[in-house]
């Protein structure tokens, strides 16, 4: 049985289809991409690596990482490849795989890096699917990962209201695609926006704002808010797991010297094939 399930899988390429970042200024995408590679290895990537972006979707990430490296594999087994290879035609080092996790035609051993960010948390077997993507790695290699935090760092009343939406997400998920469209953007309309230019103003009062929900969005757009409102709200499989639980999974799965990033967005990690 593949490592997928096909409503979240089909829910994803609606979503990138709508929702294809080309109206994301450089800037923004330059402040996302440092907070999701905080903890990624510059240092040991250099033009001649080779490694895999799982999960890749609208391409987002390979634009900002295939410069940097000689070959950049970007896999997805939704119909938002089909946009990854529109957005990176300008790049010459992109392949592109539409596969699964446990699909991926990528020899075992052979990779410099991988990264999977926002994706193993929506397939049935997380630890299966990190598994997997050590299995690409050579010896040495990082693997950087950033799957849902289970709010293990955030008070009672913050895992309360999360709860409550996550009953939410339940109901609209289950939604035909465009009722699912449409509600998701009235979420991020009356929900999303006010909290996050409220957290915006409190904190220019010089008032911490670390648990007030939806603070992570304080300074992006109300484009990448409508983006992620749709992502968290239409998608059918979610998981969500603690520090703890990512740590052991990435030991399990054959990593070691695992970091984790202490800031937003939760949680990242990277750890570093081992050699037995």
């Amino acid at each position: 049985m593949k490592n997928l399930d096909k409503n979240t899988v089909d829910g994803f390429g609606d979503e990138w289809s709508r929702f294809d970042q080309s109206f994301l200024n450089e800037e923004e995408q330059q402040l996302l991409f440092n907070e999701y590679f905080s903890v990624f290895p510059w240092k040991d990537i250099t033009n001649e690596s080779i490694g895999f972006d799982l999960g890749c979707g609208t391409g987002r990430w390979a634009k900002l990482v295939a410069p940097k490296v000689k070959k950049l594999i970007c896999i997805d087994p939704s119909s938002a490849l089909e946009i990854a290879k529109s957005n990176l035609s300008n790049l010459d080092n992109c392949e592109f795989e539409k596969a699964t996790v446990d699909e991926m035609s990528i020899k075992d051993n052979s990779m410099d890096f991988g990264y999977s960010l926002g994706v193993l948390h929506h397939v049935p077997n997380t630890a299966l699917g990190i598994k997997q993507c050590v299995e690409k790695l050579k010896s040495g290699a990082p693997l950087l990962l950033y799957l849902y935090y289970r709010f293990d760092n955030r008070p009672w009343w913050f895992k309360l209201i999360w709860f409550i939406t996550d009953l939410l997400r339940k109901i609209v998920s289950k939604m035909p695609y465009q009722l699912r469209y449409i509600s998701s953007q009235i979420i991020a309309l009356l929900i999303y926006l006010p909290l996050a230019r409220t957290a915006f103003f409190l904190e220019k009062l010089k008032i911490n704002v670390d648990n007030f929900p939806l603070t992570s969005y304080k300074n992006l757009s109300f484009y990448t808010m409508r983006t992620d409102a749709l992502d968290r709200f239409g998608t059918r499989l979610e998981q969500r797991f603690t520090r703890e639980e990512i740590q052991y999974m990435m030991q399990n799965a054959g990593l070691e010297n695992i970091k984790f990033s202490n800031s937003k967005p939760f949680h990242v990690a990277v750890g570093y094939k081992n050699s037995k």
